[in-house]
């Protein structure tokens, strides 16, 4: 299970490029949604009796629909690691909040674990010889299932946060990192002289991108050999360049976001 540090992290990101995510994975939401409307809730916390354990909804926005009086919700849950009765919970979360708000509820699901790879279920059903009397769908976004070089071109922050949690190489470990930092790679035998500079290009105020470098240090640790590679290729970049990736590093160290 993550760490709380880990958990807030994420959720700072989400929180924070919460548009962005839905235009990164989630286009077709935006036909409908009024960004202007755009309300984060406080946080939802639900005790499930029969575990004996608390929960906390991770995120949950209330958004009107576009030339419309009324409301939906959106609510996104970051799983960090395999549960059996996942979806369960899940729909216990509908169920409570569509008990307690009575909108429309988009669910959806970040499985942002490293393992399992094999594709984690979306829905809960329940079902009986003669009928099916329910079927609870959610959305989802399994990272471990995606390839972190389909997003290099993608000049959205959440991609460059989110590459760290995706399906990586070992051999591409430190090359996703500096990626991250937007900065391009110089070593033609892993990728092409086309790799956008993704943080420097997005011009990004400095707290944000201070966010996005200290979610991948947390989520992309390097061991020795692969800091070492790292580095060696920082080196390879024009000192001005160089110069202000250590300061994105130095600075997000010292303001204690790390472990």
């Amino acid at each position: 299970m993550e760490s709380p540090n880990h958990d807030r992290l994420f959720k700072e990101l989400l929180s924070t490029f919460f548009i962005e995510f839905i235009e990164l994975f989630f286009p077709e939401i935006l036909e409908y949604l009024d960004r202007s409307s755009i309300t984060f809730l406080d946080k939802e916390v639900f005790t499930d009796v029969t575990a004996g354990e608390t929960y906390e909804v991770d995120l949950l926005i209330e958004s009107k629909f576009k030339e419309q009086s009324y409301s939906f919700l959106i609510h996104v849950e970051n799983q960090s690691y395999s549960q059996t009765d996942f979806n369960k919970r899940m729909f216990r979360y509908f169920a409570r909040l569509h008990e307690k708000f009575d909108l429309p509820i988009y669910p959806i699901v970040i499985f942002s674990y490293d393992r399992p790879q094999r594709e984690a279920a979306a829905n809960y059903v329940v079902d009986f010889p003669d009928r099916q009397i329910l079927q609870f769908n959610f959305a989802t976004v399994q990272l471990n299932r995606l390839n972190w070089r389909d997003f290099l071109k993608n000049r959205n922050p959440i991609a460059a946060a989110l590459m760290a949690k995706m399906k990586i190489a070992l051999q591409d470990r430190p090359q996703v990192k500096l990626r991250t930092r937007g900065f391009p790679f110089r070593d033609a035998r892993e990728l092409s002289a086309e790799c956008l500079r993704l943080l420097a290009t997005l011009k990004l105020d400095s707290a944000k991108t201070k966010m996005i470098s200290g979610f991948v240090d947390s989520y992309l640790k390097l061991s020795e050999q692969e800091e070492k590679a790292f580095q060696s290729q920082i080196d390879l970049i024009n000192s001005e360049e160089k110069d202000k990736i250590m300061a994105i590093t130095t600075s997000w160290k010292e303001e204690g976001f790390s472990n």
